[in-house]
């Protein structure tokens, strides 16, 4: 049995209720039992992209690595998640490299912006319930920091330049995300040093500079000029999850100054803010984060004219979303292969009777257990690819009840991590419509494997190998088992895809010549 395999009369409902998920918090350096503030519901907070440029792999780890836990907490636990994935389009880098491309900052934020949500559509990541732009709440973060000013623990600059700053040394607690004292940190070099207490004091508000655009700025009671980065996510959380919320997550380089910074000035503010902090690791290339000064960043877009999204998805999931992804010339390949794994299992399968994916309360005990453990992926991708294995032996065997239970655990694994080779997002077309050609292409590839199998046994070896060429031509890889021949579709490689496109290019000019 592949769903729920457990002693006793504990319903697999109730026993899905009562697993314990574990997170990692960074703010307290450990794992803990996960507790929402409100019974049934989740806020959860995710630090979007600075679209100062289109994203690259690197960029997008964060977004698939917080899909996969809201998956997980909606699928595995039922709760009622709310996810908020900001957009920063207004910021020192946005402005320095509109500058550089000679264009309004704001056509090329919002570019940037929808290269963005092109990326992680392609990749399968649902949609944030509220995805809101820095520059929509600029009310929200005046309020703030004119809280702050009034409970003393922020200040306008006094030299009238329009700069306000956060007091560091009036937060006692300031530091404690990273677990680092005030006077070991460096200089906040976020603005002009002049008008600061403490350097280490960083920027809730910028002061308009001369060489500025002026639709970069926003009328405030301290002077005209932009927001600094670190106050816009704390508005935005606040707008769209309260005062309190559950999780807060970002990739790990976001911890210092970002996410400690939020955190200070939120709580200084009087508000609870994030009950738990998580981050994700980085995507390297020969040890180095990914990004764009290092000249080794993988654009999203250009990945995928040569990698299926469901592939760049899996290179992306498979990893635990603390541990770091090295991405190597065979990286995609390695994926490719294991997508082709579980793709060609469920193909097979389908050709025996219906998939109905298993009911989430009876997913493998082991697949769960993973999952709880501060998601897991790679224990839970463990469990996925033997059940793979086992459905393959029972369709050689021709155990169909086996192979279709197996096929319906398979199904409701990779739904969870959103790389689910059956999922409507990764077809072609309408669902009814491909049933129905697999059907065909089944009946038609059987009627040549039965005439194969007659050439056999009347030791036409030639006409059975006649037969298989013509199949191996058109895609059709055959695999000869003790039950009997079976069937799957060939992946294609780019060069076969290059070929192909190459001669329907000759094809095309010879028809033109003539």
């Amino acid at each position: 049995m592949l769903g729920c395999a457990w002693s006793g009369a504990t319903s697999c409902a109730d026993r899905l209720r009562r697993v314990t998920l574990r997170l990692f918090d960074t703010a307290t350096r450990e794992l803990r039992e996960f507790t929402p503030r409100e019974a049934g519901k989740v806020g959860m907070y995710i630090c979007g992209l600075t679209t100062q440029g289109a994203p690259h792999i690197g960029h997008i780890r964060f977004a698939v690595a917080f899909d996969v836990l809201r998956r997980w907490l909606e699928t595995g636990h039922g709760y009622d998640v709310t996810l908020v994935r900001n957009v920063t389009d207004i910021d020192d880098k946005v402005l320095r490299k509109a500058a550089e491309a000679g264009e309004d900052w704001f056509a090329l934020t919002y570019r940037n912006e929808r290269l963005t949500a092109q990326a992680l559509d392609a990749l399968g990541v649902e949609p944030a319930t509220y995805e809101p732009r820095a520059t929509g709440h600029v009310p929200d973060m005046v309020t703030l920091m004119e809280t702050l000013i009034e409970k003393g623990h922020a200040y306008a600059a006094p030299d009238g330049s329009g700069d306000v700053y956060f007091d560091v040394r009036s937060w006692p607690e300031y530091g404690s995300l990273t677990g680092q004292s005030i006077d070991d940190m460096a200089s906040a070099d976020d603005a002009d040093p002049r008008g600061k207490r403490d350097p280490r004091d960083f920027a809730l508000w910028k002061g308009r500079k001369a060489d500025e655009p002026e639709s970069a700025s926003w009328p405030t009671p301290f002077g005209t000029g932009r927001p600094g980065w670190h106050l816009e996510c704390s508005a935005m959380a606040r707008r769209w999850l309260g005062d309190e919320f559950d999780i807060h997550g970002g990739g790990i380089d976001l911890r210092f100054p970002h996410h400690e910074n939020e955190l200070a000035q939120s709580r200084a503010a009087g508000l609870g803010f994030a009950r738990y902090w998580l981050h994700n690791a980085w995507v390297t290339v020969k040890g180095q984060k990914m990004g764009k000064s290092l000249g080794n960043a993988l654009e999203v877009r250009h990945l995928l004219e040569d990698t299926r999204p469901i592939v760049l998805r899996y290179y992306l999931t498979a990893a635990h979303y603390r541990s770091m992804i090295e991405y190597h010339p065979g990286s995609l390949d390695e994926a490719s292969a294991a997508v082709d794994r579980i793709e060609g299992f469920l193909e097979r399968a389908s050709r025996r009777g219906a998939i109905v994916p298993l009911d989430v309360a009876a997913l493998p005990e082991a697949f769960v257990a993973s999952m709880d453990d501060d998601l897991g992926v790679s224990g839970a991708l463990a469990v996925v690819h033997d059940t793979v294995r086992a459905g393959n032996t029972a369709l050689d065997e021709d155990d169909d009840e086996a192979a279709l239970e197996a096929a319906a655990a398979v199904v409701a694994m990779t739904d969870v991590l959103g790389v689910n080779p059956l999922a409507a997002h990764w077809g072609s077309g309408d669902a009814r419509e491909e049933a129905a050609v697999e059907l065909a292409l089944e009946a038609l590839v059987r009627a040549q494997l039965d005439a194969r199998q007659v050439a056999r046994q009347e030791r036409d070896f030639e006409r059975a190998d006649e037969i298989r060429d013509q199949l191996t031509a058109v895609g059709i890889e055959i695999t000869d088992t003790q039950s009997g021949a079976q069937w799957s579709l060939a992946r294609p490689t780019r060069a076969a895809a290059d070929a192909t496109d190459s001669t329907n290019a000759a094809l095309g000019a010879e028809k033109a010549q003539g």
